[in-house]
């Protein structure tokens, strides 16, 4: 009985692994429908690739820095997946499946926030960068033994350490690139660039959707975990209130209800249950789903009319902002008879009667991560910008990418009307 539990939990966490993988496909699409046509290729390669480059580094290096021996709270120090290859103990082979496509998530949100005119070399620069250190240094922090883990921070499938790594990662890149032309009048008022294909970018939101029923039902690591069934309850309610927040706040500010907005106010919801989804209710659940389907809404706004932030895809707000109240809202929505599901004894929030210990930790550990992820990849993009040159010419943006920097086009043979 043992072993059949031990073969069903290994099986539960590869195809859930694969599930998850499926989202690489659920991030292209929404990045390529929101952006314009004549950059399609390139966003298509850059999903693929920094898939490719994170696996292969992860393997190497990542997975060790991550789940290694602690070294001081900081950072691992052994367990490199490479040092087991050739040895009959293969038992971490499947929990490095899982862990790589949680990587590879967190690396390819940043294609969407530097969308439209990064050079695809120095995308492949960053994505080095993200998959062997950065994201390895959150992921111990907060789920290998580090210094947040043992504070108590409770980030059950990854708000903090997969999406808001993901969304102040691509912060840091698009302030270094700076807007895409003809984003902003001289008088400092924005235009819309509105993307090519808007029925693609709803493909990959259910892509994306039916992906994250691996992203956190997975996350329990166990076939026969009491709290599956109410992880895939609350991812559900927390995706639907996120867009039904979403359309309902646009419809009133906006008149209309933004189809654009809606979809993401459904990714939105869905990051932000990723962080409390074994450990709130289902009721709780819908109201953090609703209200990250508003904060969403404000976020895109503020960025892109006060902060001058060209974020192509809304990337920084869905993963970075609602990451961060996501996380934050397990400090508020927590309860024990919910959480001793997963393992979390005796957790409660500050709203049902936990007082302020979890909320203060789980400030801790956002701030934590937001201040060494964003700094550690504006440092990066800087030194990048400096020295080999971050953006595509005037010309090649103007032209798309798509032939300047892959030599073909997404939609050949079709003629294409743009304004730029």
């Amino acid at each position: 009985m043992e072993n059949l539990a031990t073969n069903m939990d290994t099986v539960w966490i590869l195809v859930t692994a694969f599930l998850v993988f499926f989202m690489q496909a659920g991030f292209a699409m929404v990045e390529t429908g929101f952006t314009r046509a004549k950059n399609s290729v390139n966003i298509l390669m850059k999903n693929l690739i920094d898939f490719c480059i994170g696996s292969v580094l992860f393997f190497l290096i990542g997975f060790g820095l991550m789940f290694g021996k602690d070294a001081g709270g900081f950072i691992g120090t052994n367990n490199f997946i490479v040092s087991i290859i050739g040895q009959s103990d293969t038992s971490n082979f499947a929990f490095w499946i899982f862990q790589t496509v949680f990587a590879a998530t967190a690396a390819t949100i940043v294609s969407g926030a530097v969308a439209e005119r990064i050079k695809f070399k120095n995308y492949l620069i960053y994505s080095v960068f993200i998959s062997a250190l950065i994201y390895p240094v959150v992921g111990h922090w907060i789920w290998g033994g580090g210094w947040l883990a043992n504070m108590g921070m409770i980030d059950f499938a990854g708000s903090t350490v997969v999406h808001s790594v993901g969304g102040w990662a691509g912060l840091a890149g698009a302030i270094m690139l700076g807007p895409r032309l003809g984003k902003y009048n001289r008088d400092g008022s924005s235009n819309a660039i509105t993307g090519h294909n808007i029925p693609l970018a709803a493909l990959g939101v259910f892509i994306l959707w039916f992906g994250w029923y691996g992203f956190n039902p997975g996350s329990t690591l166990s076939a026969s975990s009491p709290a599956i069934s109410t992880v895939a309850v609350t991812t559900t309610l927390a995706a639907s209130t996120g867009a039904l927040g979403a359309m309902f706040f646009t419809w009133i500010r906006y008149k209309k209800p933004d189809a654009s907005m809606t979809l993401n106010g459904a990714l939105a919801g869905l990051v932000g249950i990723t962080a409390g989804c074994a450990v709130v209710s289902p009721y709780s659940a819908m109201i953090i789903g609703v209200l990250c389907g508003i904060i969403v809404c404000i976020s895109v706004e503020l960025f892109d009319k006060k902060f001058k932030i060209d974020d192509p895809v809304g990337a920084v707000s869905v993963h970075g902002v609602c990451g961060l109240f996501g996380t934050l809202f397990v400090g508020l929505f927590a309860q024990s008879e919910y959480a001793s599901l997963a393992g979390f004894e005796g957790v409660n929030g500050l709203f049902f009667g936990g007082g302020w210990k979890l909320l203060l930790t789980q400030f801790t550990g956002s701030i934590s991560v937001f201040v060494w992820t964003f700094g550690t990849m504006l440092l990066l993009f800087f030194l990048i910008k400096k020295i080999i040159g971050l953006r595509v010419s005037r010309e090649t943006e103007l032209k798309g990418l798509d032939i300047d920097e892959h030599g073909m086009e997404a939609y050949s043979g079709f003629q294409i009307f743009q304004n730029d």
